[in-house]
């Protein structure tokens, strides 16, 4: 088996860490330089687009149809061009701002409803009010300081090069001992050279904090007027906590429905035989000790199957070494009881806390990847592995196993459990299985 390399990977939705100095600072310079200059050619045609369809829009509402389709045109126009400007914010470096829903249930009840929810949605209006009016105002702002921040830093440094070539001059140190009463100086192209040129120096040096903060200004304009509402963000945790109890309880039922009808096929069944079979060896130990022998002999047999099947079943149900003694020694526990030879990699920091709910999923995932790799992956080696996330917010169990592959995901058998599982306290579950193998379940629950 090839060693499978596991790499943490970041819970949903964080952002990595922004790097701070003054490097860090110039080497974000080309592409916020790029986005600022960029930016308002871009804001100039959305503006100049939009205004014309809604201006038109409005001008023709009389006619009702036209009007409503070119102020519905101006709506999408403005959406595409504000989704513009987040992807470049983004490509500038800029965290990413949360996109918000654009139809909701209205637009699935036809084309009145598709109206209603667009036009009802504020977030268009925002869209429209943000290219139309705000953002073409503070592109215009920026980018006229950005060129004016260029320009003087760029000809300061070079004035020198290409200001004997032009003939251009400025005397400004004439201009100075005029003003003072001091006498000119011998040599002022010199003197006003070495100025422009120290003026352009600053100028340059401070060129990553101007962008910077112009580039902020636009992230933070946009953040307010173009990104998801955090009552929207409320309403889609609460929906999504609705769906994972959802989840959890439709979960238990199945286990519960499960271990009933496992229990009366099997257990049950094998300990109604066995009782039949010693009442009949019971009769027959005076009259026939021989029958009575075998008898026994099969009555025996039937309850180490009846135990057998009890230990498969309890499976199911956290053990107790789990509860006495935590996650790594039960998850090593089950290694050990492997049919396949298995091994148990820890990478959780010493002392970590994990809340019992989560550790017992954790084993359940193991167990049953274990079990599913013994009964069908026919492997020769697992592994399994456990550790935290980079934030730390994450538990992250992974199994690999050396088998034939091809596990999937089938209502109501081993896998599709486990992903109602997790969803019930908020994991999430993810099998990769090609045929030919290997196999890599991983799960990954929240601390």
């Amino acid at each position: 088996m090839t060693d499978a390399t596991f790499t943490p990977t970041a819970a949903p939705g964080a952002v990595a860490p922004e790097r701070r100095g003054y490097g860090a600072l110039w080497r974000s310079v080309p592409r916020e330089l790029l986005y600022l200059l960029i930016a308002f050619p871009i804001s100039l045609t959305g503006f100049g687009v939009t205004i014309g369809l809604f201006s038109a829009g409005i001008g023709t509402l009389f006619t009702f149809l036209i009007g409503v389709v070119l102020i519905i045109a101006a709506l999408y126009v403005a959406r595409g061009f504000g989704v513009v400007d987040l992807a470049l914010l983004e490509f500038a470096g800029r965290p990413r701002i949360p996109r918000p829903d654009w139809l909701d249930d209205r637009a699935r009840t036809g084309f009145t409803g598709w109206l209603r929810a667009t036009l009802g949605n504020g977030h268009y209006w925002l869209y429209l009010l943000h290219v139309m009016i705000v953002d073409f105002i503070v592109t215009t702002i920026t980018w006229s300081i950005t060129v004016t921040w260029l320009s003087i830093s760029l000809g300061g440094l070079t004035g020198w090069i290409w200001g004997p070539v032009t003939g251009d001059t400025w005397f400004l140190s004439d201009w100075f001992a005029s003003t003072n009463g001091w006498a000119a100086p011998e040599n002022p192209w010199l003197i006003d050279t070495i100025v422009f040129f120290l003026l352009g120096a600053v100028f340059l040096a401070l060129l990553p904090f101007v962008t910077r903060g112009l580039t902020q200004l636009h992230w933070l304009i946009a953040r307010g007027m173009l990104g998801a509402w955090r009552s929207a963000e409320l309403e889609r945790e609460v929906r999504s906590l609705s769906e994972s109890r959802g989840a959890a309880i439709s979960a238990e039922g199945q286990s519960l429905r499960r271990l009933e009808r496992d229990i009366h096929d099997g257990p049950q069944q094998r300990l109604v035989r066995l009782q039949m079979d010693l009442a009949a060896a019971e009769r027959q130990l005076q009259a026939d000790p021989e029958k009575a022998k075998t008898l026994i002999s099969e009555a025996r047999q039937q309850s180490k199957e009846a135990l057998d099947e009890l230990r498969a079943l309890s499976r199911g149900f956290a053990p107790p070494i789990l509860l006495d003694r935590g996650l790594v020694a039960a998850i090593e526990s089950a290694t050990v009881r492997s049919a396949i030879p298995a091994r148990l990699v820890d990478e959780l920091p010493p002392g970590t806390a994990v809340p019992q709910e989560i550790e017992r999923n954790a084993y359940f995932v193991v167990s049953e990847a274990l079990a599913n790799a013994v009964k069908h992956s026919r492997a020769t080696d697992i592994e399994v592995r456990v550790s935290l996330s980079e934030d730390a917010r994450w538990l992250e169990v992974f199994i690999a196993d050396n088998g034939d592959g091809g596990a999937q995901a089938i209502a109501g058998h081993g896998i599709a459990g486990l992903e109602e599982r997790l969803r019930g306290v908020g994991g999430t579950l993810a099998v990769s299985s090609p045929t030919g193998g290997p196999t890599l379940v991983s799960a990954r629950l929240p601390l």
